[in-house]
This record gives C-alpha cells, sequence and structure tokens, in this order.
C-alpha cells in the first residue's frame, strides 16, 4: 500500500506536466495504432482474387499492443507483444491474433494493472528514476519478479530450429507455437537449453546455406556492453565474443555476409546519466563518429574485429550485406536516419529515411556512402526485407515499405539495388499498412523476384482490415483476404512454411 501511494503520487506529479509526444499515449497509440483484444481462430475468411497455390503455411507479424491502458507517459514501443497468425490451406484462409505470454504480462494480469516501467514513455529524467528504485523496491519485498525477464517480446520474429521465437532486446525471446487450426500459444521463455543467459536482439540473422542462426545482445548499465555468438542449425551455441565499445550503444539491428558479421557502432547512446539531469537516457552524441564492425562470422574472438568509419550514419535497419572479393569492399544496404533519434525524442524537423548503398574498403580501411534513388523518387523507406534465401549474398531487390505520411506507412517499394528503379504499390485510398514481407514462390526458383509481398493493411475510413497478396514480379495485386479484426499497425513478421509447421517443437 505504501509503494502503490508512491506511485499514485509520482503518476500526478508526471501528469501535471504536458507529456512530450513521445511518451503521450494520445498520441502513440491513437487510431489504428491502438491496442485490440485477442481474437480467436476464425476460418473460411472471404477472399477476393485467388491465393497463389505456392502459399501454404502461416503468416506470423508481431507488434505492440497494450494490455492495460497506460496510466501515464507510453511509446509505441513500450506495448505487449501481440502476434496476428494468418494461415493459408490448400486456399482455405483463417486468422487468429494472441497475446505473447511474457512474465511480464502474466504478472501484470494477476495483479490487475501495469506495474512493470515503460522503457521509453516513463524511463527518463528524475521521474523515471523514482519509478526504477519502486520497481525494485516492489522486487526486494517479493511483490513482483523482475528475475525472469521483464520484456514485452513485441518486435521481432524468427522461426528457427523448429521454434517460432518472438523477440524483444530487453529479454530472452519466447518460444510460441502454432497450433494445428491456426491459434497462436505461448511455450515458455526460451533460453536454448539453458545455453542462453543474456538478452538477444530482435533481428537475428539466419543463414539460408548453413542454417545457423546469428545474434547480438547488449547491455545497457555494465559491461559487456556487447556480445556476438551463433547457433548451429541444431541450436547449440557459441561462446560470447565481447565486442570492444566503450558504453552501451543500441543495436536494433545487424548484417551478415557469406563470411563475416557487420557491427553497426553508431551515435544513438544510452546515457543513464542523462535521467539525472532531467532527460532521456537515450541520446544522439554528435560528438562520436559512427563506425561499422567487419569481424568473421566464426571468430573465437575479437580482437580481429576492423572497424570502419561511415560518418553521420544511423541505420535503425540493415536490409542486407555482401561481400565483393574483386575490390576488398563490402556492401552494406540500409536507411540511414536523420535525425537518428527521432523515434525516441522529440524533433521539429521531421524524419528522413534514405535508403543507401554503403561501401566498407577491408583494404583501406575507408567507407562511401550513397542514397541508391534519385532524388526525384526519394522516398522514406524503413521496414522490409530483402529475399530471404539471399541473406548475406549479392542481392537485386528489397522491398521496403513507404513509411509516408510518416509514421504512417502508405505502400511498399519495390527497389533495384543495383539500378536504383523504383516501383511503387500502393495500398489503396486511406488505406496504410506496416512491413512488407517477400514469400518466395520456390526456394530453388532462377528468379530474384519470383514470389510474394504479404502485407497487413488497415482502411481508415471503413475501419476495416485485410492482408493483400501482390505478386512481386509484376507488382499486381492478385488476392485480399478480409480480416475479421482490426489488425493494428505493427513491426515485424515472418512466414512459416506447412513443411515446416509439421516439424515444430
Amino acid at each position: 500500500m505504501a509503494l502503490d501511494a508512491v506511485e499514485s503520487a509520482l503518476t500526478a506529479h508526471e501528469l501535471h506536466h504536458p507529456l512530450p509526444k513521445t511518451a503521450d499515449p494520445a498520441v502513440q497509440i491513437a487510431g489504428n495504432f491502438s491496442p485490440v483484444p485477442e481474437h480467436s481462430v476464425e476460418h473460411n475468411l472471404p477472399v477476393t482474387g485467388k491465393v497463389p497455390e505456392s502459399i501454404q503455411g502461416v503468416y506470423v507479424r508481431n507488434g505492440a499492443n497494450p494490455h492495460f491502458e497506460p496510466v501515464a507517459g507510453h511509446h509505441f514501443f513500450d506495448g505487449d507483444g501481440m502476434i496476428h497468425a494468418v494461415k493459408f490451406s490448400s486456399g482455405a484462409v483463417s486468422y487468429a491474433c494472441r497475446f505473447t505470454e511474457t512474465q511480464r504480462l502474466k504478472q501484470e494480469r494477476a495483479l490487475g494493472r501495469p506495474i512493470f516501467p515503460k522503457a521509453i514513455g516513463e524511463l527518463h529524467g528524475h521521474s523515471g528514476i523514482a519509478r526504477l528504485l519502486l520497481f525494485y523496491a516492489r522486487g526486494a519485498f517479493n511483490l513482483i519478479d523482475h528475475g525472469n525477464g521483464a520484456g514485452v517480446a513485441n518486435a521481432g520474429l524468427v522461426y528457427f530450429n523448429n521454434r517460432l521465437l518472438a523477440m524483444s532486446e530487453d529479454d530472452l525471446p519466447y518460444q510460441v507455437r502454432v497450433t494445428p487450426n491456426g491459434d497462436l500459444r505461448t511455450v515458455d521463455r526460451y533460453n536454448f537449453d539453458s545455453q542462453l543467459k543474456s538478452t538477444m536482439i530482435a533481428h537475428p540473422k539466419v543463414d539460408p546455406v548453413s542454417g545457423e542462426l546469428f545474434a547480438l545482445s547488449y547491455d545497457v548499465i555494465q559491461k559487456p556492453y556487447l556480445k556476438y555468438f551463433r547457433f548451429s542449425k541444431n541450436g547449440e551455441k557459441s561462446e560470447d565474443v565481447e565486442i570492444p565499445v566503450s558504453e552501451p550503444t543500441m543495436m536494433h539491428d545487424f548484417a551478415i555476409t557469406e563470411k563475416f558479421v557487420i557491427v553497426p557502432d553508431q551515435q544513438v547512446v544510452f546515457k543513464m546519466s542523462e535521467m539525472i539531469r532531467g532527460g532521456s537516457p537515450v541520446v544522439y552524441d554528435k560528438n562520436k563518429v559512427a563506425r561499422f564492425g567487419v569481424l568473421d562470422k566464426y571468430a573465437k574472438d575479437a580482437s580481429g574485429i576492423k572497424w570502419i568509419e561511415v560518418p553521420e550514419c544511423f541505420c535503425f535497419h540493415l536490409w542486407n550485406a555482401w561481400e565483393e572479393p574483386e575490390t576488398d569492399e563490402i556492401v552494406v544496404i540500409g536507411s540511414c536516419m536523420t535525425p537518428p533519434d527521432s523515434i525516441f525524442n522529440e524533433c521539429d524537423e521531421g524524419l528522413k529515411s534514405v535508403l543507401s548503398e554503403i561501401r566498407l574498403n577491408l583494404k583501406t580501411g575507408e567507407s562511401t556512402r550513397k542514397p541508391i534513388m534519385s532524388e526525384n523518387d526519394q522516398v522514406n523507406l524503413e521496414a522490409g526485407m530483402v529475399n530471404r534465401n539471399k541473406l548475406g549474398r549479392k542481392t537485386q531487390f528489397a522491398y521496403l515499405a513507404i513509411a509516408e505520411p510518416w509514421p504512417k506507412v502508405s505502400g511498399f517499394a519495390k527497389v533495384d539495388l543495383f539500378t536504383g528503379e523504383v516501383k511503387k504499390f500502393i495500398y489503396g485510398d486511406e488505406k496504410y499498412g506496416g512491413e512488407p514481407l517477400f514469400l518466395p514462390r520456390d526456394a530453388n526458383s532462377e528468379s530474384v523476384d519470383d514470389g510474394y509481398i504479404l502485407a497487413f493493411t488497415h482502411n481508415e475510413k471503413e475501419w476495416e482490415s485485410e492482408l493483400q497478396i501482390v505478386n512481386a514480379t509484376t507488382m499486381e495485386l492478385e488476392a485480399c483476404v478480409k480480416l475479421p479484426s482490426r489488425v493494428p499497425y505493427g513491426f515485424h513478421g515472418t512466414f512459416i512454411t506447412a513443411k515446416d509447421m509439421e516439424n515444430q517443437a
């Protein structure tokens, strides 16, 4: 009761002052960014057009969906993880959405209210310090358990070693099982049979040839601030490789090639001391020079890492990378975002996200960076992917969300990474969506764009959601699946084939 009284006073004090847009629930979770309840499986959904015969399996997409209404500051990234699943079986389509049952969510449900601090919306300034102290005080009195993870598992999804894993970089992954009828069931927090002792970022990479999983883990409090590790295709973990960085740095994504891992050490850093001064611990350090580390994928330690500076470069996501031995260069494809901290802190100038080719010369130690698209074609491109069968290899096309009008997504662009040619697909009048997922028609297809784009869209006029299926070669709409429930704008997804589903652990 005493701690609850402290929290009430703290919340009243916070709400006495205007919240910044980046922490105001009225802004962050308005419209179709707002949460939805769970929806049990609904079968035989109406389809306009024809679902291609090659699409057999389940499309799953993650997102932030707060279970409880925020009582104070809340950023869109703070919401509880919810997975939306569309299952395809011989032309029949079903849909379900479920929360990922994290340790955090289960405890808050038992208490009937939010009690874990919001990582972005609440942990800033003096009130953020007070909320952290309150959180640890509750743990000290065994009112809550924060020793088994406090993450929301709302960002990435990967299917690896017969398991669907839901991730956010503040915790271990959670295994979620897709049931035979297309529903979702959380198995548990997953530590790879007690091999993984630390957090794992939300964008691990599965090598399409070796089947191995490569990942990073970062810590914002204590050294080592950054670690790299990998798993064999059977889930056996390597030893951790400590990557030397001088301070905690945001590592939301990285890249792999056939031989190397590419580690971005950029200008968005964590400075907990900023909270003492009343600010956010997520800081854009203008004095830091961004750089990329190139490390052998099978290195036992970081002694061989080669750092190459790439000034004024912040990529929230890296879409792919590959080696070009004839020039001793590594090509990295990413969207360079300015200002770098615009997602976390208020900015008046507006966000720009420029699809760029970054070349790292291993011989000279120098870098170059250039926009891939012409100035006339330039649009904000943020979420998306390349053909996953080509990850780490030279790739011609990337399929990326057109993040306009920001923060909404009006369609996606198919970008030729060699020529800069852009073909756009717009979801429709007053229809907005999210990340486009490229699904190869056939794993052995000779054509690099032979496949389909799957994307959730929402009609803001009719207040209805659907799944659009677009032919990636012709860029024409093949089918629309009408969904029985609204699907909020979310984050990242993957596709589990029918064959993989049969072998789920």
